[in-house]
């Protein structure tokens, strides 16, 4: 189902009746300048200002609306207007400041309360509203006057929260005309498999921030521009005004469908800024409307449902143990942000020794999944789970793809090229080291092997990090030699003959390419996987195929990263917004080259031993590999945003 709503959808009779065409006027009053209407509501916010009588307002369905502040505890007497503690009033609703205004309020009209409030505001009092006065007016002048300071202060408070390094994704992306990878491009992301076609022009309602009125209001905006979650939005009147546009999260809590304020009472009134425009308000927004498109009605609902992780606290899963990427480690689920676990390592006792990753990650199993497949596996020194720690279902993980291993097979001692686990900025040359069950292969990086195995790596039979031999050069990647091999510019034919080793046959390898949507330039949030606690500013630089080269805005190019475009560690903009996980902003330039962390700094000097490496260039690659028989190329093509599969690898040859 489509995820926005055509506003000219016909209902039934009897909804056509009650909604008034577009499901948002029934019941709404023309603009009018002698109205003062409001609502008390559980998400009204902070008070800013005393009720202006020549602001029009779009009453709903007749209804008139007090002005209580939910948020600070605040409230304001139904009858004599006063503002004041919400716990200080009378009665359980917490209507009026006192039992002469209960009462009071019963006896008289709706219009003398009212003008005992524009007395409050500082409007001439009527012989009627001075009747109604039970308390000095300085009194309530003084107590009015006492909360707006009170919210001058939460104010304060507020902007001393903002994070020191002030990054703002909207600021970013506007300051220089970025581009932002679309929320369809991340399945793993919330809201990912059912973004639909909300795209710019489609029209939302969401709180009129330039009003004076002391609660919250609504007024219909369209976004402009799209940026992952993030939406430009401009109030409907401003026409080609940007002066008031600003960006918010399209899945946040105060975005909501057209029609949502008159089913949910509440008021939609004209920013001041144009509201001298249009004397009929009502008829400016049914002719703008009509044919516009909306978010659906049950978006909200479906936000939340994306939002649902299976993971819970105290869940305990085998993990790779970060000391040793050769083997496995219990670790238990310490907390959950947007589907990224905490996981501590059971026997850590102070709860430091911990590891990030996505709840999708590779890195992670059911307990017992080592001891399956063969794979090392580091016992526990607890012999008995702690109490409230329990067993993670095996239905919970990630499935990989089955394969036929009874065939032509990966066998120990098969070359390959390989993503360094230890650092992701290179593809090297490996081999694989051992074949465990279920399709895993154990693999190393040649030249910087331990001798007893322990920085062997385990990846899939499938896994995109995987690549025959070959595949750099083609694509024209750098790849890097073993550590202190001489003979270079390294080529392969040479090294295969002098390991008296052979190639991977390219057919065991995946080749499938997903439509997965990124193009160069785009903009995301991105974990450090040397760093995996971190989720970074990060840009798309290159694409070859599905393979995705991160870099990380503000940092050299050292520290890029290949990853697969289906990775569960890269997020549209706007996604730590939404989880409340924190972003790390790009480096500024003065703190580029001293902010560098321990991993780092230890990628930086792996990197550096191939520095004086003479690339070898595609031309004279091909020429070598063609002078052999065993081996001729299929067409294939370098650097591209292809998103289809492609003969991209050398074939070897029967």
């Amino acid at each position: 189902m489509e995820n926005t709503k055509d506003l000219t959808e016909h209902p039934s009779r009897a909804e056509r009746k009650r909604r008034d065409s577009f499901g948002m006027f029934d019941g709404y009053d023309s603009c009018s300048e002698d109205t003062s209407s409001s609502s008390s509501s559980d998400e009204s916010e902070e008070e800013v200002a005393p009720l202006p009588s020549s602001l029009p307002i779009i009453k709903n369905n007749g209804q008139v609306y007090t002005y209580p502040d939910g948020k600070s505890g605040m409230a304001t007497c139904e009858m004599c207007g006063m503002v004041g503690v919400r716990d200080a009033f009378y009665s359980k609703t917490k209507r009026f400041c006192s039992v002469s205004c209960s009462r009071s309020y019963s006896s008289n009209s709706k219009k003398a309360s009212i003008l005992a409030r524009l007395q409050v505001a500082g409007k001439p009092p009527t012989k009627k509203a001075k009747v109604l006065q039970k308390q000095p007016l300085v009194a309530k002048l003084a107590a009015y006057a006492q909360y707006q300071a009170t919210l001058q202060n939460q104010a304060k408070t507020k902007a001393a929260a903002v994070p020191v390094e002030g990054f703002s994704w909207g600021n970013y992306i506007n300051s220089n005309s970025f581009t932002a990878a679309p929320v369809t491009c991340f399945k793993h992301a919330p809201m990912g498999t059912c973004w639909g076609d909300i795209s710019e022009g489609v029209r939302v309602e969401v709180p009129n921030t330039d009003c004076s009125l002391p609660t919250k209001v609504f007024w219909i905006a369209g976004i402009v521009k799209l940026a992952g979650y993030n939406a430009l939005l401009r109030y409907e009147g401003f026409e080609n005004d940007s002066s008031l546009d600003f960006w918010c999260n399209v899945c946040g809590s105060d975005i909501h469908p057209v029609g949502w304020c008159a089913t949910s009472g509440k008021p939609l009134v004209p920013p001041r800024t144009i509201q001298h425009k249009y004397t009929n308000w009502k008829a400016f927004l049914v002719k703008r409307l009509t044919g516009a498109k909306t978010l659906p009605p049950d978006f909200s609902q479906k936000v939340s449902e994306s939002m649902q992780y299976p993971f819970k606290t105290s869940m305990r899963v085998e993990v790779v143990d970060k000391t040793h990427l050769c083997r496995t480690r219990v670790a238990v689920v310490e907390s959950v942000i947007g589907g990224r676990l905490r996981l501590v390592y059971e026997e850590s006792e102070d709860k430091t020794d911990d590891f990030w990753c996505h709840m999708y990650s590779p890195l992670i199993h059911h307990i017992g999944w080592s001891r399956s497949i063969g794979h090392r596996f580091k016992r526990s020194d607890i012999t008995k789970k702690q109490d409230g720690h329990f067993d993670a279902p095996p239905h919970l993980f990630m499935k990989v793809k089955e394969v036929d291993a009874a065939g032509e097979w990966f066998k120990e001692g098969m070359k390959l090229e390989a993503i360094d686990p230890l650092n992701l900025s290179a593809i090297c040359v490996a081999t694989i080291r051992k074949v465990l069950a279920d399709g895993y292969l154990m693999i190393g990086i040649d030249g910087s092997e331990a001798a007893d195995g322990s920085d062997w790596f385990c990846y899939h039979a499938t896994s995109p990090s995987i690549f025959p031999v070959g595949f750099c050069e083609i694509n024209m990647i750098e790849l890097t030699p073993p550590r202190g091999y001489a003979k270079l510019p390294f080529k392969w034919f040479d090294y295969l003959r002098e390991t008296d080793s052979i190639a991977a046959p390219v057919k065991l390898f995946n080749k499938e390419v997903p439509n997965h949507g990124f193009h160069v330039g785009m903009k995301l949030e991105a974990v450090d996987l040397m760093e995996p606690r971190l989720v970074c500013v990060a840009t798309v630089t290159r694409i070859i195929h599905r393979l995705l080269r991160i870099h990380f805005d503000g940092w050299e190019d050292e520290y890029d990263q290949w990853v697969d475009c289906e990775s569960p560690d890269l997020y549209p903009v706007g996604w730590c917004q939404l989880t409340g996980y924190q972003l790390q902003p790009p480096a500024p330039q003065s703190s580029r080259d001293s902010q560098s962390s321990s991993s780092k700094q230890k990628k930086k000097a792996k990197s550096q031993q191939y520095k004086g490496h003479k690339k070898m260039t595609s031309l004279q690659l091909k020429e070598e590999l063609l002078d052999g028989e065993e081996y001729s190329f299929l067409q294939g093509a370098s650097d591209q945003e292809s998103n289809g599969s492609a003969s991209y690898y050398i074939k070897q040859e029967p």
